[in-house]
């Protein structure tokens, strides 16, 4: 089994490429929804959450955590971000291990994860894509997409590491300035290469 990561610093189109990957028939996980579900599922996380932030208003009009105030929170401190990573990251990991077990049969699968090189888990796949775009049009959709602040906005594209250092990491890449058609094409030329290579 071809083991393949999809990163993309935040509003590149990592969610449009998951689409046209699961329309191909492939099978796909995205690690932002594996944390959403741990937020919302795993009592343990949430208590741990709760614990190392019970000073900061981070829950819902419904008691649930809020992923917009606590994004808010750890995107403004390293040190807070870090904190909640420590508690999250090994769950979201063992949660794509599962993945990779229950579909052990699949010649090739794909894992979206954002933070792939922020959290050193390049060795756990075979090859990565990563889907580049011109950090205004990130700006853009990101502010449209969520209704973000242009400072907030801003902040969240900061608190990434810069694209130029993790092109130079991945195996391929996906330019996703113009439409979708073009970036369908360039997802099939991927693939039509990640089959030469299984």
């Amino acid at each position: 089994m071809l083991k393949v990561a999809i990163v993309g610093n935040i509003a590149s189109g990592k969610s449009q490429v998951e689409k046209i990957l699961l329309s191909l028939g492939y099978k796909v996980a995205d690690t932002d929804k594996i944390n959403h579900y741990i937020l919302l599922t795993d009592k343990k996380a949430i208590d741990e959450i709760k614990n190392a932030f019970e000073s900061e208003d981070i829950m819902d009009e419904d008691g649930c955590i809020s992923r917009q105030k606590l994004g808010q929170i750890v995107f403004s401190s390293d040190y807070k971000k870090e904190i909640l990573e420590e508690i999250l990251h090994k769950r979201i990991i063992a949660k794509v291990q599962d993945f990779f077990n229950v579909n052990e049969t699949e010649p090739m699968v794909f894992v979206s994860v954002p933070l792939l090189f922020e959290t050193h888990q390049e060795k756990m796949f075979d090859k990565i894509i990563f889907i580049s775009a011109d950090e205004d049009i990130r700006l853009k959709r990101l502010m449209a997409r969520n209704n973000y602040s242009e400072k907030y906005a801003r902040n969240r594209i900061a608190s990434q590491e810069d694209e130029s250092i993790k092109l130079k990491k991945s195996d391929f890449i996906i330019y996703n300035n113009t439409d979708f058609n073009s970036l369908r094409k360039q997802v099939n030329e991927i693939i039509v290469k990640l089959k030469e290579i299984n």
